[in-house]
């Protein structure tokens, strides 16, 4: 069973109520808080721990995109669902590099909701059909089918944090073999340096 706090965060007063209720029917365990106020949305979060947000791409007041870090790094392990009214790709990769967990249309029926947010506290994360076949179909998902098995294995490690010297004697290569094939997993993904290969792995992988 479900449990935690849920957070709604939208200036669409017709939405919360309604997200709401389905809510407490389909979670009846779970705590759910609701505003329409930007400014309340830190306020929450350094005094209260919260298990999911839900938050309104398209506030009125803007400011969400820039928002997310802070809100990652008061709490890195709230999960951040985004309610949008428009079109998903859009928005899609740029909210998922800041650290959205997935997106949920506004239109959505209420067993997709149901889905998507058990998917987003289960197992971190959901994306919609939709938005899997934009990133299917995104130029860098493409550039990662050009990585050998070996390249790809190397990219893990070094995005999990693993230095070039640990990854040569872990896989019983030379350091120099790790490096170059680090040049040529940059080379593939059009990127020059490790925070981007970070990134991007946390993204499509």
């Amino acid at each position: 069973m479900i449990k935690g706090n849920i957070f709604i965060v939208t200036d669409d007063e017709s939405a919360r109520p309604e997200v709401t209720f389905l809510l407490k029917d389909a979670f009846p365990s779970v705590k759910v808080l609701q505003t329409g106020s930007f400014l309340e949305i830190l306020k929450l979060v350094k005094r209260k721990k919260i298990d999911l947000l839900l938050l309104d791409i398209n506030f009125r007041d803007g400011g969400i995109l820039h928002l997310i870090p802070s809100i990652k790094k008061l709490q890195p392990d709230t999960k951040i669902l985004f309610l949008l009214a428009g079109d998903e790709d859009i928005y899609t990769i740029r909210y998922l590099n800041v650290g959205a967990n997935g997106y949920l249309s506004k239109l959505s029926s209420k067993d997709e909701i149901r889905h998507a947010i058990n998917s987003v506290l289960v197992y971190g994360k959901y994306m919609s059909q939709n938005i899997q076949n934009i990133i299917n179909n995104s130029d860098i998902f493409k550039k990662f089918q050009q990585l050998s098995n070996r390249e790809f294995e190397i990219g893990k490690l070094l995005v999990a944090g693993v230095g070039d010297k640990v990854v040569a004697d872990s896989l019983n290569i030379k350091l120099s073999a790790v490096r170059t094939y680090k040049m040529r997993i940059f080379d593939k993904l059009d990127i020059n340096d490790l925070s981007t290969l970070i990134e991007v792995f946390n993204l499509y992988v």
